[in-house]
């Protein structure tokens, strides 16, 4: 149970983020999460064909707000260097494509959780984490989005849920397998992961 809980906020946080425009951090959050239910709870949206239209309305706001490049950039930390330009855009791409995959079945799963958004800390003079906490009819969970301001607009960069960022989790996995393979190694490893059907 506590899997699928995680799994839900990690969506939340992949696919429910924050604003296109310049503003108080904690609003644009939570104007994008609201938008994103709209198309959850829209009733016309039924069946397969349904669950498929909800897949690409919510995958279309992820690609709007979520700045890959800057996850894929800290989620290789040092590592990201030794990529090549070619091999960085390769890598977000790919990286990308994993992350959407491996959620998009879960999201359109969505019943009757609740956001309680609390408020923002100032990470630095471009960075800020807004608090939240999910709350379900057993559980309330804390999730923070960690969002960074380029060209006036507010974008996720991470996500932290109990405690834990998607950021410092993937980087600890991407930096075991490049302690002995090359960048071109990792790449091929996302290239198979995403061509799974």
């Amino acid at each position: 149970m506590k899997k699928q809980l995680v799994g839900f906020l990690l969506i939340l946080g992949l696919m429910f983020p924050l604003g296109v425009y310049s503003g108080v951090p904690l609003e644009t959050v939570k104007g994008q999460i609201n938008r994103v239910f709209e198309v959850l709870r829209n009733p016309t949206l039924k069946g397969e064909a349904g669950k498929r239209a909800k897949k690409g309305k919510i995958r279309s706001i992820s690609e709007e707000i979520f700045d890959f490049t800057e996850l894929s950039r800290r989620s290789l930390g040092q590592n990201w260097n030794k990529f090549s330009p070619d091999q960085q855009k390769e890598f977000t791409k790919l990286y990308k494509s994993l992350l959407e995959e491996a959620y998009a079945d879960k999201i359109t799963s969505y019943t009757d959780e609740k956001v309680i958004f609390k408020r923002e800390i100032a990470l630095s003079e471009k960075t800020v984490e807004v608090e939240t906490t999910i709350v379900t009819k057993t559980s309330e969970v804390p999730i923070n989005y960690r969002v960074i301001e380029k060209e006036g607009q507010w974008k996720v960069y991470d996500v932290v849920i109990e405690g834990v960022s998607l950021v410092s989790n993937y980087r600890t996995q991407f930096r075991e397998i490049l302690a002995n393979k090359k960048p071109e190694d990792l790449l091929e490893t996302l290239r198979k992961k995403v061509a799974q059907p």
